[in-house]
């Protein structure tokens, strides 16, 4: 995708009941056990406060990469990701700020520093970082300092926070470009920084667009951002995404 296509783009945006019953009962309470002994060791290294694990090994032998941004509530920012053809999984966290293993409720106080995050792994075969980018600043206001819509605080400051000096370059690049081209109307407050400790929000965090659609918060925040963002996108969408 050339330059000037980047810059035009922002102009769209049969048993017995009660034993059925019982065996059922069975089997999610050993599929609850199993479950939760994996998360167990999933999640320790959290419990340990210490920031949650970027890569698994077997990611990493795949030559997946990731990408970390903040781009006002986390929840929007998953949803729109996660719906990315070479996208393998989003997932809503905390970064950029200095306090250990901190909880939903201390970083809306805007004491620990964080940023809302949204935690992306993508086959750079499949989707550059350059194309991510270019969602990223199509689907929020990158103008507005920590604010998002109704939603304000430095935990929804717009941010790029880069993995390799690759990504800084690039996020770089595309943002004076922007500039440039005065695409926005106010300056860019993007800010673009070096990836530091990460953690994993908590679970009810995780997609959640998916399991609350019916909640206001979603239908009037989330829901219209991802119908624009799939009628300008609609070419990069994972099959079955309309």
């Amino acid at each position: 995708m050339g330059d000037n296509h980047f810059i035009s783009s922002f102009s769209l945006m049969m048993e017995h009941p009660l034993r059925i019953f019982a065996n059922m009962i069975k089997q999610r309470i050993y599929i609850w056990l199993i479950v939760t002994l994996l998360l167990s060791n999933c999640y320790n290294v959290k419990k340990e406060n210490k920031p949650f694990a970027l890569l698994t090994t077997e990611m990493q032998n795949q030559k997946y990469k990731i990408a970390t941004l903040g781009a006002g509530c986390f929840w929007c920012v998953e949803t729109i990701f996660e719906e990315l053809q070479g996208v393998i999984s989003v997932e809503s966290g905390y970064m950029g700020g200095h306090t250990k293993n901190p909880t939903y409720k201390e970083v809306c106080t805007e004491t620990t520093g964080h940023a809302e995050v949204a935690r992306i792994i993508y086959d750079p075969e499949i989707i550059s970082f350059k194309d991510i980018l270019e969602v990223f600043w199509q689907t929020h206001d990158p103008t507005t300092l920590n604010k998002q819509g109704n939603d304000t605080g430095t935990q929804y400051r717009s941010a790029v926070f880069y993995h390799s000096e690759e990504q800084k370059e690039e996020a770089e690049f595309y943002k004076n470009k922007l500039e440039e081209s005065a695409v926005f109307s106010n300056p860019i407050v993007t800010e673009i920084t070096p990836a530091t400790d990460y953690y994993v929000a908590e679970d009810y965090h995780q997609n959640y667009y998916q399991l609350n659609s019916e909640a206001s918060y979603c239908q009037y925040v989330i829901k219209p951002k991802v119908e624009k963002f799939r009628k300008v996108f609609k070419d990069k969408l994972k099959d079955g995404i309309q």
